[in-house]
């Protein structure tokens, strides 16, 4: 059975930082990638990585605040969240791809993505 957990949300100051996991099983994933929505928008990517972690991309909004990598031996991957803002406030989630595409690339786009966590929310106060 496939799953993919989250876990390390919760509420922060502007400022903070914060260290999201999201656990996988079941199959091998070789693409991975955090998305965030926000209460009445639309999802959007935050971050991705390739199974050898050679490759990652950011969305510009966040690059250089987070930074993503994966233990391919636990079959975690992780998103380290560091000066955080209000507008960082967003249930977070995970996805997992077993394409081989993702072996050395990392995959921005959510469509390249068949496996979805639940979600973790991590909100950040003023």
């Amino acid at each position: 059975q496939v799953q993919l957990v989250e876990s390390g949300g919760g509420l922060v100051q502007a400022g903070g930082s914060l260290r999201l996991s999201c656990a996988a099983s079941g199959r091998t994933f070789y693409a991975m990638g955090w998305f965030r929505q926000a209460p009445g928008k639309e999802r959007e990517f935050v971050a991705a990585i390739s199974w050898t972690g050679s490759s990652t991309s950011y969305a510009a909004s966040h690059s250089g605040r987070f930074t993503i990598s994966r233990d391919n031996a636990k079959s975690t991957m992780y998103l380290q969240m560091s000066k955080l803002k209000p507008e960082d406030t967003a249930e977070y989630y995970c996805a997992a791809s077993p394409s081989r595409s993702g072996y050395h690339t990392a995959l921005s786009s959510a469509g390249q993505y068949e496996y979805w966590g639940q979600g973790t929310q991590v909100t950040v106060s003023s």
